[in-house]
C-alpha cells in the first residue's frame, strides 16, 4: 500500500454500531459526501465540524456492530477520515471497510493509549503507528498483498475493474 497518514485522534467508546455511524434517516443515498456530512450525527453532533480531513477515528471494542450496512464505512470515508483504529471490529464492518478502501486497524494498545487530540502517524510500509504527541511507537499487523492492492486501487470494485487477470 505504501501509504502514510498523519492526523488528529477523534476518540469514541465501545459498541459503536452502524446505525450510530450513519443513522437510518440518512441512508437514502450512497453519495460519500452526503453520508460523510451526517456521519456519527446521533453520537456526536459536532463530529463533522470538529473533524478535519485526514483525522483518525479511534474506538473501543466491537466497532461497526449491528447491521451489515455498507453505508457506514462509506460515511466515515466520506467524512474524510483517513483510518479507523479500534480494539476490535465487527467482522462484516471490517470487510466492508476494506471493500471500499477505508483502512482499518485492530490494535487494542493504540486504542487504549491514544487520547482525543493526539497526533498519530500511520505508516503502512513500515507497519508502524507513531503517537507523535506522546512519543510512542506501535507495531501494526500487516495486511496481505491482496488487501494492499485493494487499498491502492481505492476499493474492491476499482481493483476488479483494473485487474486483467481476475
Amino acid at each position: 500500500m505504501g501509504q502514510k497518514f498523519t492526523g488528529s485522534v477523534l476518540k469514541y467508546g465501545d459498541d459503536i454500531n452502524t446505525d450510530v455511524i450513519i443513522p437510518t434517516k440518512f441512508c437514502n443515498s450512497t453519495d460519500p459526501d452526503y453520508l460523510g456530512r451526517n456521519c456519527l450525527h446521533n453520537l456526536d453532533e459536532n463530529f463533522i465540524n470538529k473533524r478535519k480531513p485526514g483525522d483518525i477515528l479511534i474506538a473501543g471494542r466491537n466497532f461497526g456492530c449491528g447491521s451489515s450496512r455498507e453505508n457506514a464505512p462509506l460515511a466515515i470515508k466520506g467524512a474524510k477520515i483517513s483510518c479507523v483504529i479500534a480494539k476490535s471490529f465487527a467482522r462484516i464492518f471490517f470487510r466492508n471497510a476494506i471493500n471500499i478502501g477505508l483502512p482499518v486497524i485492530e490494535n487494542e494498545e493504540i486504542a487504549i493509549d491514544a487520547a482525543e487530540g493526539d497526533t498519530l502517524e500511520i505508516d503502512f510500509t513500515a507497519n508502524t503507528c507513531r503517537n507523535i504527541t506522546k512519543g510512542r511507537e506501535y507495531k501494526l499487523d500487516s495486511y496481505s498483498d491482496l488487501i494492499h492492492k485493494i487499498f491502492d486501487q481505492g476499493g474492491l470494485i476499482n481493483f476488479i475493474k483494473n485487474t486483467e487477470d481476475i
